[in-house]
């Protein structure tokens, strides 16, 4: 398994594909929340730009590209992650990590580390739960100190970190309440204080704890194929340094190297339709910001020049003639992105 080590010193990137956010008054972020994943809210004469993600593991509802349709904004993108989701005992229990924060801060959006407060028994299983909600109070109380910060993401960001063991508190004495309330067993309380505790210990073992399980989960990545691939070449593990002094764990579905030329492929299939879904093509647009960016690329000691490649397939090698107007459209958009940033896009073995 090839290691390519790589640094990012900035990001420049232009997107082409973000949706139209529609806009909400301050008072109604509850409203917004519930009915949309990106959105303006309207704070004083201004306005920012708000995602937020369903769960902290960033392979669950599309987390990338709520983050990606307020990447077109110009003011302050703020994304709100729970610090944890348990499902309860019959479901999913997910802790943020590190790097998730960091990628962020990376893209110059400020987090806002939350938790659940409020949820509804789920009507299929004993003991799981669905419809959380996040504490508005918290929400709004945060963004109200984000309008006067000054400083940059990255430094917003390393504070939310000083204060996660806090916020870990808050989030299990809710799902101890949500427990209680609605008769459901949740995870071991023991295991999800312990992980806690690893946390309250400060931002340096956190990143530590988290980086571990970065690099688990790169491992985990780089021996599968997931359903959304559909790849030709081998995979690669990538290592990135920042000048944030941060470390990314990231992997290519597909690599090909030319001489002094390395192909970073990132690769989205579909087996059921003319193109990968919309949200399939903008998450592996975030994978298109890094590698577009990407500076001093090696593989031990040797360098190379990275061409960046964004691979569509579908399961029949049809090309445009079955596309509907709005696909077309997509499509035509995704190639000014491609040509503005500087990568490929390769539909059915065809670039365009």
């Amino acid at each position: 398994m090839l290691t390519i080590s790589a640094e990012i010193t900035g990001i420049e990137y232009t997107p082409f594909l973000c949706k139209n956010l529609n806009s909400f008054n301050f008072n109604k972020i509850d409203e917004a929340l519930s009915k949309n994943a990106s959105f303006l809210l309207n704070v004083g004469k201004g306005q920012v730009a708000v995602s937020w993600w369903v769960s902290p593991k960033r392979t669950r509802s599309y987390p990338y590209v709520r983050v990606y349709d307020t990447l077109g904004f110009a003011g302050k993108k703020i994304t709100i992650i729970p610090i944890m989701k348990d499902e309860g005992k019959e479901g999913d229990r997910d802790f943020l990590q590190w790097d998730t924060v960091s990628l962020m801060s990376l893209l110059g959006v400020y987090v806002i580390i939350a938790y659940y407060k409020e949820a509804s028994k789920s009507t299929r299983y004993r003991h799981k739960i669905t419809n959380q909600r996040f504490d508005i109070s918290y929400i709004k109380q945060q963004i109200k100190k984000l309008l006067s910060y000054q400083s940059g993401a990255l430094h917003w960001n390393l504070s939310q970190i000083d204060n996660i063991g806090s916020i870990a508190k808050k989030a299990l004495e809710c799902y101890n309440k949500i427990s209680k309330d609605l008769k459901v067993e949740m995870h071991s309380k023991d295991s999800a204080q312990k992980r806690i505790g690893e946390l309250i210990k400060g931002k340096a073992r956190f990143m530590a704890l988290s980086r571990d399980l970065a690099k688990k989960a790169q491992k985990r990545e780089t021996i599968t194929t997931q359903p959304k691939e559909k790849v030709d070449g081998t995979k690669a593990r990538i290592t990135i340094k920042n000048y944030l002094g941060g470390e990314y764990y990231f992997t290519a579905d597909e690599i090909k190297i030319k001489g002094n030329d390395i192909y970073l492929i990132e690769a989205k299939h579909t087996s059921s339709a003319n193109i990968p879904s919309i949200g399939d093509v903008k998450d592996g647009l975030l994978k298109m910001i890094l590698f577009t960016n990407l500076k001093n690329v090696k593989i031990d000691d040797k360098s190379y020049n990275v061409i960046p490649i964004l691979k569509l397939t579908t399961r029949d090698s049809l090309l445009f003639r079955s596309l509907t107007d709005f696909q077309k459209k997509f499509i035509e958009d995704l190639k000014k992105e491609a040509k503005a940033n500087n990568f490929r896009v390769l539909f059915n073995k065809k670039f365009i």
